[in-house]
């Protein structure tokens, strides 16, 4: 104790020294600190990282894909990289879960690799789909904090889920995210989708151009094509124009 009253005392004579007994101010950090002023020059100045606990468009596409989110009970979303697509049906599922419209979120994806195998993968079952449900544990802790989202996933009131594990359920008061799409087969959609239950809205996201499928093997196209003119179904599709990652991101899309 001691020795720090005797640091303290030094601070206290080096803060009047400098700026005298008299002073009211009191330099904090002897260096100059981070301002968020100082914006790299690869951000745009316009850019905001900020939450937003109500969600808005950012372009045409996304708001006819929250308006059809509200008028029908079934919604594909298909389209390029980066539009928001995932984001913004996990938000709308949050939104119905919060106002009470549904009592339960599933979301589900294919555990279909990227390319490459990962080989076998140590631990339970859950612990060895953890990296292919990623992505929606990324979108679910950006709208939720992470003590609720652990909390609501042990009651099972967010249950996130592979699609091998969905056939013969029946899903009631639920909103349904079928994720990455593009990697189903035609009969795994079939099957999906007529697990809609009571009450229930279904939102199926996914981009044809980015398939890991084989050629041929990939449903969604069929799919969307033979749905999208029933009445109770909306497809909304997105172009690069719609990109609202990295601006680099709609060049790459062109490009490649």
């Amino acid at each position: 104790m001691t020795k720090r009253s005797a640091r303290r005392a030094a601070r206290r004579m080096q803060e009047h020294a400098s700026y005298g007994d008299d002073s009211n101010i009191r330099q904090l950090f002897e260096e100059s600190q981070w301002s968020p002023f100082d914006t790299p020059k690869h951000k745009s100045d316009n850019c905001e990282q900020k939450y937003r606990k109500n969600i808005r468009a950012q372009n045409a596409s996304q708001q006819q894909m929250l308006d059809a989110i509200d008028e029908a009970p079934l919604v594909f979303s298909i389209g390029a990289a980066g539009t928001g697509k995932t984001y913004l049906a996990i938000a709308k599922a949050v939104e119905a879960l919060d106002s009470g419209s549904v009592r339960r979120i599933i979301l589900s994806r294919p555990a279909v690799e990227a390319g490459e195998s990962l080989g076998f993968l140590p631990g339970d079952m859950e612990e060895k789909l953890s990296p292919y449900l990623r992505p929606l544990y990324d979108a679910l802790c950006d709208r939720l904090s992470s003590k609720r989202l652990k909390a609501l996933m042990a009651e099972g009131v967010i249950e996130i889920a592979p699609i091998a594990f969905m056939r013969g359920r029946t899903l009631n008061n639920a909103y349904v995210v079928i994720d990455e799409a593009q990697n189903c087969t035609y009969g795994q959609l079939k099957m999906l989708l007529t697990r809609l239950g009571w009450n229930s809205s279904m939102v199926v996201t996914g981009d044809p151009g980015q398939s890991d499928l084989l050629p041929g093997l990939s449903g969604l196209s069929d799919v969307v094509e033979k749905l999208e003119n029933l009445e109770n179904v909306r497809a909304i599709s997105f172009s690069r124009q719609d990109v609202v990652r990295h601006p680099l991101v709609a060049e790459m899309i062109e490009a490649l």
